[in-house]
């Protein structure tokens, strides 16, 4: 028997990706599709509609969301009390966001990850394996345009990783004037430069330069299609259910990484 999925956030462009995807999935049902501002239109023979008691009605067993934080915020508690399993590609959540869900599912699963591309997950893991063997360390992300938050997710996490695998502290930055306040980026954990770039005709590209005395190390990864981050959603899918953590973070766990 399939497994019946629903998605919050089917009128975007990954929210579309993700109808078709699980449409063409043997093991997987497309039961619902909600999105209040792409409402009475079709994804995937399933019709948009603009309320969550859709997924309820269609007896949807696994929520994929991609939408954003504000709305999260409000659909997963929502979820988790009626006891769906939640697969959410939504990021810009605070640790008190992350919290609040570790708390709300108590009887059915949540997945939260930052990144479903395999490589992008293996990129922040090969990241975080290298930090502590470099003496100073900048990420670079870019984007589409129509981003709206900044940095990503994505490099939150792999900041976040990179900090927590060092026991020294980085390099001290020597720049002593900005001529562009901002120039040197973001400041993340532990000293970390972090650097957002929306560009028209991009879909999202990451590179993490680490340096140390007469060599660099570069690790990129470069996504050309929605259609990428696909695997990694339709295995979270199949997998969410049987997970013997009720609250995930990362797709990490669901690949033995």
């Amino acid at each position: 028997m399939s497994i019946r999925v629903g998605v919050v956030g089917a009128g975007g462009k990954m929210g579309t990706a993700v109808c078709a995807a699980v449409a063409a999935d043997a093991g997987l049902s497309l039961v619902a599709a909600v999105d209040p501002f792409a409402a009475g239109q079709h994804r995937s023979g399933a019709t948009v509609s603009a309320s969550l008691g859709e997924l309820e009605r269609a007896g949807a067993e696994v929520v994929v969301d991609f939408t954003v934080a504000a709305a999260a915020r409000e659909t997963l508690p929502w979820l988790a009390a009626r006891g769906m399993h939640a697969v959410v590609g939504t990021t810009g959540f605070s640790e008190g966001d992350l919290v609040g869900f570790r708390s709300a599912f108590a009887s059915s699963n949540c997945l939260v990850a930052a990144n479903f591309a395999i490589g992008a997950v293996l990129m922040m893991k090969f990241a975080e394996m290298a930090a502590p063997f470099f003496e100073t360390a900048e990420i670079i992300e870019m984007h589409h345009d129509a981003k709206a938050d900044a940095p990503s997710g994505t490099a939150v996490t792999t900041a976040q990783r990179m900090a927590a695998a060092r026991t020294e502290p980085w390099a001290a930055d020597p720049t002593k004037h900005e001529v562009y306040p901002g120039a040197r980026g973001g400041l993340g954990p532990t000293g970390i430069r972090v650097h957002a770039v929306r560009m028209r005709g991009m879909i999202a590209t990451q590179e993490v330069i680490l340096g140390t005395t007469g060599q660099t190390l570069t690790v990129r990864h470069d996504t050309f299609d929605r259609a990428s981050f696909m695997p990694g959603v339709v295995l979270a899918c199949h997998r969410i259910a049987a997970r013997t953590d009720r609250f995930t973070l990362g797709l990490e766990a669901m690949l033995g990484l």
